[in-house]
């Protein structure tokens, strides 16, 4: 009997570890709020970002938010666009007329963690017309500097 209670014991330590590991993990990213990004057309709010540490997650610029159509009557469809340092901008689509919820990790592959990440709002006006995007927002990591 007494070994039972022996081979009990280690179990729960061992889902203790396990448990309290993921914990860290979880809080490796500390989320900060963003305002919101808006442009004729377009809008992302409740927007948050974090950078993880590296080897969670690639060490990336982790953002979240609602991508709004707030023009539904004009036709046209709204976008994100994203890029971390060294890169270009990659585009996340919404849906036209409907607000989305969206969640990305952006991230180089060259190196352990990225350092800075920027973000904007747009409207696609079709291809006889230019887009129009809220001003670029440039968020960094507070653990690089």
């Amino acid at each position: 009997m007494r070994m039972r209670s022996v081979k009990n014991a280690v179990v729960g330590l061992a889902l203790v570890g396990v448990f309290a590991g993921g914990a860290g993990v979880a809080v490796a990213a500390s989320w900060h709020e963003m305002s919101a990004l808006h442009s004729d057309g377009v809008r992302f709010y409740k927007g948050e970002y974090a950078f993880n540490k590296p080897r969670v997650n690639h060490g990336a610029f982790e953002w979240k938010g609602s991508l709004e159509d707030s023009d539904p009557g004009d036709g046209h469809n709204v976008y994100m666009q994203a890029k971390v340092e060294g890169h270009g901008w990659s585009r996340y689509n919404g849906k036209q007329r409907k607000t989305v919820t969206l969640h990305r990790s952006m991230w180089d592959g060259a190196q352990a963690y990225t350092s800075n990440g920027y973000l904007r709002a747009c409207r696609d006006r079709g291809s006889l017309r230019p887009d129009n995007c809220s001003p670029q927002r440039h968020y960094s990591n507070p653990a690089s500097r």
